[in-house]
C-alpha cells in the first residue's frame, strides 16, 4: 500500500513527497501529467481543519511546479452528498432547515440573506475565495455536475455490474468487535477520535447493504429529493433498478443508463474516482486513515475499477488556541477566511508547511498570534543573512510563493504586536496611528500606511474581533491624583527621570532604554549596565516601575509594550498624566 514514510529528519517533507510522487507517477502513466486531489465537503463553514486537505497535495504540486513538471490539482466538492444535520452557529438558519435533511447539498436552499444560489454554493464560495489569497491554484470538480451530467456513468454501471466483488471486501469490515469501554479517568474523546481509534470508519458509513442485497448506488427520491431510498431490484441487462423511499413512500423504477439522480455510496464513490481521475497523491485524516476506514477499505476497492491507491498521507488535527481539535460540525469554528482576517497568508501558509502532515499544530486567535508573528519575523531575518537551516529555508519559501511567483507582501513589516498596540489605543485613528508608527523610528519615518498593509488591517481586525473588551487598552483622561499622591520619594523620582528623558529618547529603541534604564541609575547603575553587572533585585524594581506606569497611563496592572504605548499616548499626555 503505498503510504509514504514520514521521517523525522530535517529533511523538507514537501520534497520528499515530491520525489516519490514524480517516480509514482511516472511508472503509473508516464508522459501524463502528475495528479493530485483534495476532496471538500460544503456541508457548512470549511474550517481550519479541511484546509490542511487542501495545503498538503497543494504544496507537493507546488513543489512539483518548481522542478518543471505538469500538475492538475483536482479540489473535488462533494456537493452532491446528503444534508446530514443542521449546524449550529450558522448565522440565517432556523430548525426548519431540518426539512432538507437527506437532500443533496446542492438541493438545500442557502441561508437567508446569502446570495448564492444553495447551501453548497454558499459554503464554497468563502473557501474559495481564501484559497485565492493564499495562491492556491487548482481544477474544481462538482460532483453534482459531475453525477447529474452522466460523467460517471460507465462507473457506475461498473460498480452494480460488479457489486459483489465490493460487497465482499466491504463485508470483511462489517463484522466488528465493540469499543473497549473507557478506563476510568481516561481522557474524553469526542466522536470522531472514537472512530480513529477504532478503526470504525468503513463500519459507520452506508455502504448500500441492505435486506433486498447489496447495492453500491444510492438514488435521491423522485418526489422528496432524500436518499431516504432502498434499491430493492436491478437487472445487469436491462439496468433497471426500481427503490422505494422510506421517507415519502414513493417507488419507481428506472433505467440505470439514463438516470443521473443518485451516487455511489462514499467507499465505492471514492475509489471509483482515484481510478477515473488517476490520482497518484490525496491525504486523508486520521479518522479516514485508520485500518477499516474509507481509505483503507478505498485501497482494496479501487483495483475493482482498474486503477491503484494514491500515495496517501495521513494529515493530524488542526486546533485552535486552546482548542485540541476541531470539529465543523460545532457552531464558531474558525475557517480559512476568519483566520486570514488577523493574518497574512504567508504566515497561514508557513504553519501548514513548517510540519509534517502527521504532525498536529495549532493556530492563534489569541495573544499566541503575537509570539507566532515574531517568530515568522525572525525566521525572515535568518533567511536574509543566510543564517536559516536547509529545512526552515525550504518551509519559507513555500510560505512566501508559489511556483506562479510571490505572494503580495507587506512592503515594510513592523512588528505585529506593535501594530496591534498601536491599533489597539489609537481606535483606528489613521493620522494617529501614522504619527505613532513614524516615531517608532524618526530617522526613516513612514511615507504612509500602505506601507505596514495588509499586516496592519490585520492587526487592527485581531483587536477588534479577538481581544476581550476587558483586555483592550484605555488610555486615563486625567492623572490619578489618589495614585500620585501615594507615591514616596523614590516613587516620584522615577517619574522625573522618565519625563527628563522622554525628548531625547522619543523612538521606539530610545524608549526601551530609558524605561530599563530609570531604575538602573536610581539603584546607581549606569543606565546601560548589562544584566550581568546588576545585583536581581534590579529587576523586581523594574517590574515595579512598569507597573507604576501601567497604573497611571492605562489604570492596569499591564498592557502594551511601554514604549509603544508611550508613543502612543504622546509626549504631552504623558506629561500630563505622570506630572508630579
Amino acid at each position: 500500500m503505498p503510504i509514504v514514510a514520514q521521517s523525522t529528519e530535517t529533511t523538507d517533507w514537501v520534497s520528499r513527497f515530491a520525489d516519490e510522487v514524480i517516480a509514482e507517477s511516472e511508472r503509473r502513466a508516464p508522459g501524463k501529467p502528475v495528479v493530485v486531489a483534495s476532496g471538500l465537503s460544503p456541508s457548512g463553514p470549511i474550517h481550519l481543519g479541511n484546509l490542511r486537505e487542501v495545503m498538503t497535495p497543494h504544496l507537493v504540486a507546488d513543489e512539483i511546479r518548481r522542478r518543471g513538471h505538469t500538475v492538475r490539482h483536482l479540489i473535488s466538492w462533494d456537493d452532491y452528498d446528503r444534508y446530514r444535520k443542521v449546524p449550529a452557529g450558522v448565522p440565517g438558519i432556523d430548525e426548519s432547515w431540518a426539512e432538507h435533511i437527506g437532500k443533496p447539498l446542492t438541493s438545500v436552499p442557502a441561508p437567508k440573506g446569502s446570495e448564492y444560489p444553495n447551501w453548497a454554493e454558499h459554503f464554497k464560495a468563502a473557501m474559495t475565495e481564501a484559497l485565492a489569497e493564499l495562491g492556491v491554484t487548482y481544477d474544481p470538480i462538482s460532483q453534482t455536475e459531475q453525477y447529474t451530467t452522466g460523467a460517471y456513468r460507465e462507473q457506475v454501471l461498473f460498480a452494480m455490474k460488479h457489486r459483489g466483488d465490493i460487497d465482499a471486501v466491504l463485508e470483511q469490515y462489517r463484522t466488528k468487535k465493540a469499543p473497549a469501554k473507557k478506563q476510568q479517568g481516561q481522557k474524553p474523546v469526542d466522536e470522531a477520535e472514537l472512530e480513529a481509534a477504532e478503526g470504525s470508519g468503513a463500519a459507520a458509513e452506508d455502504d448500500g447493504s441492505s435486506t433486498s442485497g447489496y447495492f453500491p448506488y444510492k438514488p435521491y427520491c423522485g418526489r422528496c429529493e432524500k436518499d431516504l431510498t432502498t434499491v430493492t431490484a436491478y437487472d445487469d441487462e436491462t439496468t433497471e433498478l426500481t427503490y422505494t423511499c422510506s421517507s415519502c413512500g414513493f417507488s419507481e423504477t428506472v433505467r440505470l443508463s439514463e438516470f443521473n439522480r443518485g451516487k455511489l455510496v462514499w467507499k465505492v464513490d471514492w475509489p471509483m474516482r482515484w481510478a477515473h481521475e488517476g490520482v497518484i497523491f490525496e491525504p486523508s485524516g486520521v479518522d479516514h486513515s485508520s485500518p477499516g476506514s474509507s481509505f483503507q477499505v478505498g485501497g482494496q476497492i479501487v483495483g475493482i475499477f482498474g486503477g491503484e491507491q494514491p500515495i496517501g498521507p495521513m494529515y493530524a488535527f488542526v486546533g485552535i488556541s486552546g482548542m485540541a481539535k476541531m470539529s465543523s460540525s460545532k457552531g464558531g469554528v474558525p475557517t480559512a477566511a476568519d483566520a486570514l482576517r488577523i493574518m497574512e497568508p504567508q504566515l497561514l501558509r508557513w504553519l501548514y508547511a513548517r510540519r509534517r502532515p502527521n504532525q498536529s499544530f495549532k493556530i492563534a486567535f489569541d495573544q499566541e498570534i503575537q509570539r507566532l508573528y515574531d517568530e515568522w519575523d525572525k525566521l525572515a531575518g535568518k533567511v536574509a543573512d543566510g543564517s536559516v537551516l536547509p529545512a526552515d529555508a525550504a518551509a519559507y519559501a513555500r510560505a512566501v510563493g508559489t511556483a506562479a511567483g510571490e505572494l503580495p507582501r507587506t512592503p515594510r513589516p513592523m512588528a505585529y504586536r506593535t501594530l496591534a498596540s498601536v491599533a489597539d489605543i489609537t481606535a483606528g485613528a489613521e493620522d494617529q496611528t501614522l504619527r505613532i508608527l513614524s516615531e517608532l523610528d524618526p530617522r526613516n519615518p513612514l511615507g504612509s500606511l500602505d506601507e505596514v498593509r495588509p499586516r496592519l488591517d490585520k492587526a487592527e481586525t485581531w483587536i477588534n474581533t479577538q481581544v476581550p473588551a476587558e483586555e483592550r487598552t484605555v488610555v486615563r483622561d486625567e492623572p490619578d491624583a489618589a495614585l500620585l499622591a501615594s507615591l514616596d520619594d523614590g516613587g516620584r523620582e522615577s517619574l522625573r527621570l522618565l519625563l527628563e528623558g522622554l525628548e531625547k529618547n522619543w523612538s521606539l529603541d530610545g524608549l526601551t532604554h530609558l524605561v530599563y534604564g530609570v531604575p538602573k541609575v536610581q539603584a546607581g547603575f549606569p543606565a546601560d549596565a548589562t544584566a550581568k553587572e546588576l545585583p536581581p533585585e534590579i529587576k523586581v524594581a523594574q517590574r515595579t516601575f512598569f507597573a507604576l506606569l501601567y497604573h497611571l497611563l492605562v489604570g492596569r496592572d499591564t498592557g502594551p509594550r511601554l514604549p509603544t504605548l508611550l508613543l502612543a499616548v504622546g509626549q504631552d499626555r504623558v506629561r500630563k498624566l505622570l506630572a508630579v
